[in-house]
């Protein structure tokens, strides 16, 4: 039986399949924050969430106080919610196995563990398994995102191509929290089926579209050294809009894939775009700088970056300043 998703989640309560207890947990914690506000702004009207709306903090309450809440009966309403935030800072969560065996029919105990997972082995979460819900909301891998993203555009009403997806994402990362309230700029702005191109990007967000990491990771892919050396300094001037660190990053991706093109066998269209995780659109890209950078050189590359980061991080570097580590790195895999 698959894993109900996220959607699933807030399509039940859409149509008013609740359960009697929900443990959200997870490294990410934009699905928790979604489902729990989702279930705070839909189950109860205004009126009802006076009396019958409970919002616990793990800081300040115990499992006793939350099955306390839980027990009560709704006033004028048929519900009542009870929201635990960062419940990550609470202990014994075995003390509360009583109640999840037999809940109260008429509350619904939202749990929010964040930014890490409860483990499944323990009996608490096996007796929510069984008359609850139990969802993780795991972190997305980097090649992830960029899907990620032109799902979420397309849910919202909108377009988006995949350059301006890529933009996204390279300069987001994979904060999803941070890349819905950008998004939410744009949204705003435009109307619905309307396209959200990199010109849009650049007006509502703020990434600049000729001065971006996706940018300088096709200079450096086509050994556009003016092209490049003109990003670099762009980003020496702008450190905190560009950070040294998602830089080298997104470029360790980028030639790690080059990698991996040349080691392909069937270098059809098709077969780059399964092997490598990306978009036909972005097939010709890799060709050009599999082209330019031959294998070894490649291998030199991924060495300089992994330099280049620990030097950010202060090993073996009192004093060079992370523009200056780009641009010596700009130049070392411009002349390989």
């Amino acid at each position: 039986m698959a894993a109900i998703t996220f959607e699933d989640i807030l399509k039940n309560i859409r149509n008013k399949v609740l359960h009697p207890v929900y443990f959200l947990m997870g490294e990410e914690p934009f699905y928790i924050d979604v489902i729990s506000d989702y279930l705070e702004d839909n189950l109860l009207d205004e009126s009802e969430k006076e009396f019958n709306l409970s919002i616990l903090y793990g800081k300040e309450i115990d499992v006793q106080s939350i099955v306390n809440h839980a027990k009560r009966y709704p006033m004028m309403g048929t519900h009542q919610l009870v929201i635990v935030k960062e419940a990550q800072n609470i202990k014994d969560f075995d003390d509360m196995i009583p109640y999840v065996q037999n809940p109260m029919p008429s509350t619904i105990l939202v749990i929010c563990y964040k930014y890490k997972s409860y483990d499944r082995r323990k009996k608490f979460l096996r007796e929510v398994e069984k008359r609850g819900l139990v969802f993780e909301g795991k972190k997305l891998y980097d090649n992830q995102v960029p899907e990620w993203i032109g799902s979420y555009v397309k849910r919202k009403g909108f377009r988006i191509g995949p350059k301006a997806v890529q933009m996204l994402a390279d300069h987001l990362g994979v904060d999803l929290g941070k890349i819905v309230n950008e998004l939410g700029k744009v949204f705003i702005n435009l109307k619905g089926g309307e396209e959200i191109t990199v010109e849009v990007i650049e007006k509502h967000i703020g990434i600049s579209k000729d001065f971006n990491i996706f940018e300088l990771q096709d200079a450096l892919g086509d050994k556009d050294g003016f092209k490049a050396f003109q990003i670099v300094k762009y980003f020496a001037d702008n450190p905190k809009a560009n950070p040294l660190v998602l830089t080298v990053g997104v470029l360790f991706q980028f030639f790690s894939k080059v990698l991996v093109y040349h080691s392909l066998r069937d270098k059809s269209r098709n077969n780059v775009m399964s092997a490598l995780s990306v978009n036909g659109f972005f097939v010709p890209k890799y060709q050009r700088a599999a082209a330019n950078y031959k294998p070894e050189k490649v291998i030199k590359i991924i060495s300089y970056l992994r330099e280049c980061d620990n030097k950010s991080k202060g090993i073996n570097n009192n004093s060079v300043t992370d523009g200056e580590l780009l641009k010596e790195l700009t130049y070392k895999i411009l002349r390989s």
